[in-house]
This record gives structure tokens, C-alpha cells and sequence, in this order.
């Protein structure tokens, strides 16, 4: 009941597809993660090394209290370890119920294959990033517009224009101003966000994947669309149910982006080694941004998008301190292990250089797009998409957070509000 009240309940009541804003509040103020994080570290010391299994009713469940187990898991996906738990399939199959994260076993490695091919997965910069760019950077000045006129950076000025250009990058131009598409996707998240509780929304969302069907058949050169038509497929890939995903992970960077200024802005000494990394470089071409990437990945550590990784046994395991069954869910609380200051020097403090190589099994683990082989096959697009655009904020404007929330001088927070930083702003110098 402790760990149901203290980590599950909270991951609930914020949303864990689509965040409710007025409760994402409540939940912050009540520092529901900092008291989730700490009530796991008291399980550890008092139960040892885990998984610890938990007695619910009607469902198997363990959570998974030591690094080489999250290893472990991870690296086991999706056999025997799959990330289609049951809790995952209720959920997201109100909008992309042949996505492949709730894909079977048989049928996950072909919408595994194209979902690769689309994004690049393997390259920090997408092959098809220099049109991307064009539309990046246009939406980008537009957004520079609006915080001129208004003498400052505010999440609603944010989130319009970066939804936009996730809309223009995707598609293309045919659907920049497509809101009933975002509308759509948004109102099936919030149901979504019911899992088994909610009854499936079907005529909106045959009228949402027909909408994003509508838009890959033009295939516009210079977006993702077009990448997606030259990927392989079968009869059974359904393109228009993988893309879903694509949309809903940029609206996670949409966050960490977001909460990446406000580190920066309150962190100058940080912003002065990414302005340094930034010096001479022409940001209308691509190419990767290796400290702001960095920047990026630190926020995501210090307030995961994706508190709770889920899996689910396929088949019994064997473990140090006995069996866990098939069928049994595992879950791994992203924040214990981001911010267990029992082992982590700098839980609490913006620490950009833990990301100055690419992490392996060998260290801590660090997990903000999940880790083996259902690492999220889009993360090199969404680090360079997310460098970019605040590269340009940051080199051509001076950023003032309004509050003091993330002051240096003290641990940061155990978590962050995106939707009520506010920030000054004013014109940089030209180099």
C-alpha cells in the first residue's frame, strides 16, 4: 500500500500519457517525488537488494531496487522481459493500438525495423535534418516574434510554436495549422490516461489516424512523412499507428526542453560553456550539438518524461533471492535511480558532464529514454531537434528565470512544473 500511495497513485493523478495540469501542481507542491524516491530507498535498506515483490491484488508486481537488475531488464526486452505489459496496452491503445510498444512478440520487430528506418536511430543527426532544419528554425523566429512583442518567454508562446513545428517537421507544411489533429491526439491521451477505466474513444480516433494517414500519403519532401514511405513495410507495419508515438515523444521534449532553459537560465555558468560550444557554429545547418545534447539528457535525468519504465514476464526468471513468475510486472521507478542521492553524488545538482560519453551497463543507470534493445528508437531526433531549437534561444537572447526554483546554491527540486516557468528576455549581442 506504501508503494501503490507513494509511487504509483502520484504517477496516476499527474497523467502518466497526457499531464493534468492542475494536478501536476498539487503533486509538485507535495514533492510526491522526492517522498517516492526516498520511501524506495527505505525498502531497499530494510528488504535488501530486490526485485521486492509486492502483494496486489489481482496482478503480479515487483519493483526493481538494484542497478544490475534495471540492467538486466532492459537489456532482456523483449524476451523475457517485454515492454507490452498489460497496464501499457490499455493505455495506449486508445490511440495506436498496433504501435509498436504494445506490439507482440511476433509482430514488434518489423514495426521495430520501420519505426528505425524512419527516424535514423543510429545517427545523431537525421539524414534528412538539413530540410528539417529549414522549418525548425522558421518556426523558431516566429516564436522569437511573439516574445519580442511580449518581453518575455512564457510555456503557452512555447508549447504553440514547438507543436507547430513538430506538426511541419512530421508532415510538413500541409498540416502547420492541422490544430484538430493536436486537439485530437490530446483529448484520446486524456482518456488513454484511464487505461481499462476509460471506454475507447473510436470514431475520434479513426478520425485522428485518418487525419495522420491523410498526411504520410503526401509524403512532403523534407519531413519525416517522406522518410516514412521510403521505410520498409508489410501489410501488417500500419505507418499511421507508429507515428502516434512519434507525436507523443515530442510532446515530452516539448517539457524537457522547456525545463533545459530554465536550468540554463539559472545556471549561468552552464550557459556560458554552451554558448562557448555554440561559438561559430551556423545553426540553420546540422550538425550536433554535443553540449547542449548533454544539457538536455541532464533534464531528463533530474525530471524524467517517463517516470515509471514498465515490463512484463514472458516466462519465469530466476533471481538471487528466488522465482518470479510469468506474467508478473516489473516496474522501475526512473526518479529512485536519477535522484538516489544514497549513491548518486549529483541527485540533486545539474550535473551536464555525466553525459559527456555515451553510458553503458557498466555504469549507474540513467534511463530518460529507457535503455537494450527498447531503447526509444527516436531519441538521436528528438536530442538534436530539442539542442537546436534552444541553441537559438539561447544565443540570440539573454534568458532570466522569474523565480528562484532551481537556484544553484541549493539541491534542485524533485520535481518541476513546466507550464508555470516564465522567463525575461533580451536581445543578445551579435558576436
Amino acid at each position: 500500500m506504501r508503494v501503490l500511495g507513494g509511487v504509483v497513485l502520484p504517477l496516476l493523478q499527474r497523467g502518466v500519457i497526457v499531464r493534468r495540469p492542475l494536478m501536476t501542481r498539487l503533486v509538485d507542491r507535495l514533492e510526491a517525488d522526492r517522498k517516492a524516491v526516498r520511501l524506495l530507498q527505505e525498502l531497499r535498506r530494510r528488504y535488501g537488494r530486490g526485485p521486492l515483490r509486492l502483494h496486489t491484488p489481482g496482478r503480479r508486481m515487483v519493483v526493481v531496487l538494484s542497478p544490475e537488475h534495471v540492467h538486466r531488464v532492459l537489456a532482456g526486452s523483449p524476451e523475457p522481459f517485454h515492454p507490452a505489459t498489460r497496464e501499457k496496452r490499455a493505455t495506449l491503445a486508445h490511440f495506436e493500438p498496433a504501435g509498436v510498444l504494445i506490439s507482440s512478440t511476433e509482430d514488434r520487430p518489423e514495426r521495430r525495423r520501420f519505426n528505425e528506418a524512419a527516424l535514423d536511430t543510429d545517427h545523431a543527426v537525421h539524414r534528412g535534418a538539413d530540410a528539417m532544419l529549414g522549418k525548425i528554425n522558421d518556426e523558431v523566429d516566429r516564436l522569437l516574434a511573439d516574445v519580442d512583442q511580449r518581453g518575455g518567454l512564457v510555456w503557452e508562446d512555447y508549447n504553440r510554436h514547438w507543436m507547430r513545428m513538430v506538426r511541419r517537421v512530421t508532415f510538413g507544411e500541409g498540416a502547420a495549422d492541422d490544430e484538430q489533429l493536436t486537439e485530437d491526439l490530446l483529448a484520446l491521451r486524456a482518456a488513454a490516461n484511464w487505461a481499462f477505466l476509460h471506454p475507447e474513444r473510436r470514431g475520434r480516433r479513426a478520425r485522428f489516424l485518418n487525419r495522420v494517414q491523410h498526411h504520410l500519403d503526401r509524403a512532403e519532401p523534407g519531413t519525416l512523412a517522406e522518410w516514412t514511405a521510403k521505410a520498409p513495410t508489410t501489410a501488417n507495419t500500419y505507418p499511421e499507428h507508429q507515428v502516434p508515438q512519434w507525436l507523443f515523444a515530442f510532446d515530452a521534449a516539448n517539457w524537457a526542453s522547456y525545463r533545459t532553459l530554465g536550468l540554463l537560465a539559472s545556471h549561468p555558468e552552464h550557459a556560458g560553456l554552451a554558448r562557448q560550444d555554440l561559438a561559430g557554429r551556423d545553426l540553420r545547418r546540422p550538425q550536433d550539438l554535443p553540449y547542449l545534447r548533454a544539457c538536455v539528457l541532464e533534464s531528463l535525468r533530474l525530471w524524467p518524461t517517463t517516470p515509471a519504465v514498465l515490463r512484463e514476464t514472458t516466462r519465469g526468471t530466476q533471481w538471487e533471492d528466488g522465482p518470479i513468475p510469468e506474467n508478473t510486472s516489473m516496474l522501475i521507478y526512473a526518479p529512485f535511480f536519477h535522484r538516489d542521492d544514497e549513491h548518486v553524488d549529483a541527485a540533486h545538482r545539474f550535473e551536464p558532464d555525466l553525459w559527456a560519453r555515451e553510458r553503458t551497463e557498466g555504469d549507474w543507470p540513467f534511463i530518460p529514454f529507457s535503455a537494450g534493445p527498447g531503447i526509444c528508437p527516436g531519441r538521436n531526433l528528438v536530442l538534436h531537434v530539442t539542442s537546436t531549437v534552444i541553441g537559438r534561444l539561447l544565443t540570440e537572447r539573454d534568458l532570466v528565470l522569474e523565480d528562484h526554483l532551481l537556484d544553484p546554491r541549493h539541491p534542485l527540486p524533485g520535481t518541476l512544473n513546466p507550464f508555470t516557468l516564465r522567463f525575461r528576455t533580451e536581445p543578445r549581442p551579435a558576436p
